[in-house]
């Protein structure tokens, strides 16, 4: 799975979450990649609360410590496999992620790197599941970080390119099971996406270059 997204216009997002507590401020990207700053929705004091959190997981474990290679995304099942992501889990420290879209490779006959948009046929906005903690860095300076979750590719996104996972999609209807769910019950809810109710189509090489944020790297383009 790329590990590039399009975010939304925050009042489209707060407009499809409606959460109850708004911290969070930012506006539409278009090309977007670990260590920056991403909205999330996440279940806190009882109510919905809207937040900026670091893409690229650091356990409270660390200690307030940067690692070298934060983690982008997580497979589903390391999450109880690997002790970094296991009391976050443990602690339902879920959070939902909202997307307008992402960008995923395929190795063309020519040996290009072809990147693809995809995108929901239906929404758009929409939520991906994601794991949240905080560690505590000196000075009692608080860090906040998330990781998004990934489940087995659908049929059209392995076809596109080959990737075996793919962003853990959710439906509308279990965003408040997800949030507020014991872990059994949100984990049950993380499924590959019905292929029918995505679309994915080829896009310029300029998304490659992080320099490059304009809604034009999301228009069809041809195949190199």
């Amino acid at each position: 799975m790329g590990q590039r997204y399009v975010l939304p216009e925050q009042v489209d997002a707060e407009r499809e979450f409606l959460p109850t507590k708004v911290w969070w401020r930012f506006a539409a990207k278009f090309n977007v990649a670990p260590s920056e700053y991403l909205p999330a929705i996440r279940w806190q004091d009882g109510q919905s609360e809207a937040s900026m959190l670091r893409w690229g997981f650091i356990p409270a474990s660390a200690e307030g410590r940067l690692l070298e290679s934060p983690t982008a995304s997580t497979a589903i099942y390391q999450l109880l496999e690997k002790p970094s992501y296991r009391e976050a889990w443990l602690n339902s420290q879920r959070c939902i992620v909202p997307l307008a879209g992402y960008y995923g490779w395929a190795l063309t006959a020519a040996k290009h790197r072809q990147p693809y948009f995809f995108s929901l046929i239906h929404r758009a906005v929409f939520g991906v599941a994601g794991i949240w903690d905080r560690t505590v860095k000196d000075e009692d300076d608080v860090l906040e970080t998330c990781s998004v979750l990934r489940v087995s590719a659908n049929q059209m996104t392995s076809q596109t390119t080959g990737e075996r996972r793919m962003p853990a999609i959710l439906r509308r209807k279990d965003y408040q099971t997800w949030l507020r769910g014991t872990p059994a019950e949100a984990i049950a809810l993380l499924h590959p996406y019905k292929s029918e109710w995505m679309h994915a189509h080829p896009v310029s090489p300029r998304v490659n270059s992080l320099a490059q944020d304009d809604a034009a790297l999301t228009y069809p383009a041809a195949v190199l």
